[in-house]
């Protein structure tokens, strides 16, 4: 093995943030921070390879640098085939760039400075998708797509076939998107990201197939990028910044049933790229005297500890380790096409270079091989044949293959027969030496109908055929030293010593670059600010080493600028109705200063308020004065067994008790007639309620005191705003309505206030308005009933108050759900709904339905039902809710709504896969009743209509999917 690193690669001392090797080896590409700009730099990999070549001044280094992103390059990736490079950075944009020809001896000039440009690489497209920096690229197998991460949380998948177009947003991870790799065989494409999980997505359908995340639990910090790989077999995946009891490591995910059982350990900090080797290799390894043949990866890991390690998975140890490698952490790496050669970059701007001999890595296996090896494996490969015409579906079947090729002969056909009639011959241009257009041969002349003559004008550009892949860089074509390539040789040689006199300068010294950097903002106005907040973003990545998203503290500090300018425009105008009204008032005396400022304050005030003191206006400019209870001298209270055969319980209250001269008020309680317990209070009760659970006293003094069944005080006393007026014990809620309308409910189990202290005047507005009725349901729910006929309930999660019935509704007096309901189920259903709502109500108005239009019965039903189904999930009533969702479905059914049904099914039926529903928010049950157990029912309602079967037989086989 070869070590060693070429001084000359570098950005003038700047991060190098990505490496790649061309697949012809004859040149590699640097991504990272330029002077302004980001900066995509090509190298020569012979001066690397050789020394002798190295020391040849005929023989160039660099041979193209571009500078068109607008801010730090973080990836620079060659396809597969060699054709494009695609680099992405800070500024949110992904750039193409492709070969336009090779002009040895040209140079650029450069406000004064010479940079020789030995090729010509052009961007061809620039993609556009992201919010955010793109951190990572990758090349699908077989060149067809490109994928894409990035701090927006997304991955970008291209179609690289029809640059930009976006074949589909990957979303599901919760932070910064870091890493992206292929699988080998093009089923698969993985990402890791900052919220500590490593994902799994499906090219078939490009949804997730599962999401990794025990390994990085353990995980602290971050890095700046977390650069996994998959292995050239298709088995494992290795994924960076993993712990293993509290140690980091490189994780191994085997691709067999996703497990997590094996990792690669030995690094002291956390791990920033991993890379595999594009080859599989084979040796004979000796065991015990006996050799055995095996096939294996070979995988190199970068860390922050300055550190690579070489590991071949045949191994139980690395094969190589490399200590202080560099003077800061390693942040990319890559392996050239033939295996034997590895490049690594770092933060501290150096590139290393390693060679391997076939002694220590092994035999590689031909392509053939390894195709062989993926059909066995994994059935077709995208190696094995082209299917990049095919879009982004996989073909799995030799029926849909044979169908595909057909398809494409018959649009290829078609393509031909377009051509061929909208082309006239007299319109091609004359072209020679392989096709090339020859601006000498004569000119093409066409004639109008008027006979004016007109000749169609030819592009001579002198550029090259941009479709054609790169020629491998050969160092010898540049042997010959005429006089330009002997002033290019000097003036590449001049830069490398201006590069290492640059190094070796103390800090206080500047170089010319400074001079040539101060020139170029002033020829670039438009740019000079962009340089600055690039070079301090640069800056504050170097400082602290993660990625940070600083355009968010930009759009705050315009945000706070903007309500600055808002409330002084606000306090402008108050101050200037203030000074009118006092100078009506008291002529031309001027108002002092803080006078203008209290009345501004006070104009401005209430147009935010906050939550509490709202709530508290409310409060006090509440009118409402509901009836309480009189004290009186006994009150008594039967309390029924859970079931027959468990003895009834009788509370009894004695108010004005005297005991050893004092008076005092108890609570007695009697089972089968003897007395089981007893309780002194303070204050006059004024109501009892009680269950088998628990035993509620309200008193005159505002307190409320909670007894278990044997007498024990479950909660200290609760002092209410003002006296009680209503107070309901159920199950282990109770609820109380304070003579002020204020709401209270308390979940005394968990010792917890469901619902607190909210105010009655939302819900009774009118002078005349008063409580006719208030209950609480089995799950903690109050309802409400008011003299007006309407039904309210408080929904504790929403923090509002949601109507439940009306007596009057217009919607239930036009509804025609009846329609769809079996014969007297209707009136089989019972709860809190079932109880406010009167049966002879519902056929009331069918009589009038006939006369109706179709349209508004239809809506007014569809919103009756939908009001039903929503009531019943506030008030957690499980019969009724299903029972309204079955009454809703069928009638939809009967309609033939297809899109809300389809709403319902995706709901029941929840992610398709078991990892989305473990990442999802999707709950399986609600109020306790499984929702696939529903929607197998719900389908034989859709399956009767024969208008939806489609919709039925999707569903039917996503179910019967779930269950296997």
């Amino acid at each position: 093995m070869r070590l060693l690193k070429p001084a000359w690669v570098s950005h003038e001392g700047k991060p190098i943030f990505s490496i790649d090797i061309h697949p012809d080896g004859s040149r590699f590409a640097t991504g990272g921070q330029g002077d302004d700009s980001g900066k995509v730099a090509l190298w020569n990999m012979a001066p690397v390879k050789s020394e002798k070549d190295e020391k040849d001044e005929n023989v160039p280094k660099l041979l193209c640098s571009m500078d068109n992103h607008l801010a730090c390059v973080n990836c620079v990736r060659w396809s597969m085939n060699g054709k494009y490079l695609a680099s992405g950075g800070d500024d949110k944009l992904i750039m193409i760039w492709q070969f336009f020809g090779r002009y040895p001896g040209s140079t650029s000039t450069v406000f004064g400075g010479k940079t020789v440009s030995i090729e010509q690489w052009r961007c061809v497209c620039t993609l556009r998708a992201h919010s955010g920096d793109v951190l990572d690229l990758a090349w699908s197998p077989h060149d067809a797509w490109l994928a894409s991460c990035s701090i927006d949380n997304t991955i970008v998948i291209w179609n690289a076939l029809k640059f930009p177009e976006v074949l589909s947003v990957l979303r599901g991870h919760t932070g910064l998107v870091k890493g992206i790799t292929w699988d080998p065989v093009g089923k698969y494409v993985a990402s890791q990201s900052d919220d500590r999980s490593l994902r799994v997505w499906r090219t078939l359908d490009w949804q997730q197939e599962t999401a990794i995340t025990k390994p990085f639990d353990e995980c602290g910090g971050t890095t700046h990028v977390l650069r996994l790989s998959w292995s050239p077999d298709g088995h494992y995946i290795v994924s960076a910044h993993a712990m293993n009891n509290a140690g980091p490591t490189a994780q191994i995910i085997e691709r067999d049933g996703w497990k997590v059982n094996m990792d690669f350990v030995g690094h002291r900090k956390a791990i920033t790229c991993v890379r595999f080797n594009p080859n599989i290799f084979c040796k004979t390894f000796k065991k015990g005297g006996t050799g055995k043949t095996q096939q294996y990866s070979c995988c190199a890991i970068g860390s922050r500890d300055r550190s690579l390690s070489i590991w071949l998975t045949a191994l139980k140890r690395p094969l190589v380790v490399t200590h202080d490698l560099f003077n800061n952490s390693i942040l990319d790496i890559s392996w050239s096409k033939g295996g034997f050669e590895l490049l690594v970059c770092s933060w501290d701007g150096t590139v290393a270079y390693l060679d391997f001999t076939k002694e220590e890595l092994g035999d590689r296996l031909s392509t053939d091989e390894k195709v062989k090896l993926h059909l066995k494996v994994y059935g077709n490969s995208l190696l094995s044949s082209d299917h990049s015409s095919y879009g982004n579906t996989i073909i799995e079947t030799p029926a849909m293959l044979k169908i595909q090729q057909q398809k494409q002969e018959q649009n290829a056909q078609k393509a031909t027969q377009q051509n061929s009639v909208s082309t006239p011959k007299k319109n091609i241009p004359i072209m020679e030496d392989g096709g090339k257009p020859n601006p000498l041969a004569k000119q093409i002349e066409t004639r109008t109908a008027d006979g004016r003559r007109r000749i169609t004008p030819l592009c001579i550009a002198p550029q090259v055929d941009l479709g054609s892949v790169p020629e491998p860089f050969i160092s010898t074509a540049f042997g010959s030293p005429t006089s330009l390539s002997e002033q290019n040789t000097d003036s590449t040689s001049n830069q490398g010593k201006t590069l290492e006199s640059s190094i070796a300068l103390p800090p206080s010294i500047q170089p010319m670059s400074a001079l040539d950097s101060r020139l170029t903002s002033k020829s670039k106005p438009s740019t000079s600010a962009k340089s600055k907040s690039t070079t301090e973003k640069h800056k504050e990545k170097t400082k602290d080493g993660v990625h940070e998203k600083d355009r968010d503290k930009d759009k705050t500090k315009e945000s706070s600028k903007a309500r600055d300018k808002s409330a002084s425009t606000t306090s402008t105008t108050s101050i200037s109705v203030k000074r009118k009204t006092e100078t009506t008032t008291l002529g031309t005396k001027r108002p002092r200063k803080d006078t203008l400022a209290k009345a501004a304050a006070a104009i401005a005030t209430p147009t935010t308020p906050d939550k509490e003191s709202s709530r508290h206006a409310i409060i006090v400019s509440s009118t409402l004065q509901l009836p309480t209870p009189q004290p009186q001298k006994t009150l008594s209270l039967e309390i029924l067994g859970r079931t027959n055969a468990d003895q009834s319980t009788n509370i009894q209250l004695e108010n004005n008790f005297t005991l050893a001269g004092v008076t005092v008020h108890r609570v007695k309680c009697h089972r089968a007639k003897q007395l089981a317990w007893e309780s002194v209070l303070t204050s006059r009760g004024l109501a009892i309620a009680g269950n088998s659970n628990m035993v509620c006293v309200a008193c005159e003094d505002k307190s409320l005191y909670i007894f278990s069944p044997s007498g024990r005080r479950l909660l200290p006393g609760l002092v209410l705003s003002s006296v009680i007026s209503t107070l309901h014990c159920t199950g282990h809620f109770v609820m109380v309505i304070t003579s002020t309308g204020n709401l209270h409910v308390w979940n005394v189990k968990k010792s917890r206030a469901i619902i607190r202290e909210e105010s009655l005047s939302p819900i009774m507005s009118g002078n005349d308005v008063t409580v006719s009725r208030s209950t609480l349901t089995d799950l903690g729910s109050p309802i409400i009933t008011l003299s007006t006929g309407k039904t309210f309930t408080f929904n504790s999660e929403l923090c509002c108050w949601t109507l439940l019935h009306h007596a009057d509704d217009p919607l239930l007096q036009c509804s025609d759900y009846h329609s769809c309901l079996p014969s007297m189920q209707a009136l089989q259903v019972s709860g809190p709904l079932a109880s406010l709502q009167a049966p002879t109500q519902r056929p009331r108005q069918a009589a009038k339905m006939y006369n109706m239009n179709h349209n508004l019965q239809q809506a007014a039903t569809l919103s009756h039902l939908e009001n039903q189904v929503a009531a019943a999930l506030t008030v957690k009533s499980n019969k009724e809710y299903r029972f309204w969702l079955m009454t809703y479905v069928r009638y939809l059914v009967q309609e033939g709504i297809e899109n809300r049904l389809r709403e319902i099914c995706d709901e029941l039926l929840g992610p398709f896969y078991r990892g989305d529903v473990e990442d999802s928010k999707w709950e399986s049950h609600v109020l306790g009743i499984t929702k696939r157990d529903m929607l197998q029912d719900i389908l034989p309602m859709i399956g009767s209509n024969i208008k939806l079967q489609r919709l039925f037989t999707e569903y039917q086989e996503q179910l019967e999917m779930t269950r296997k």
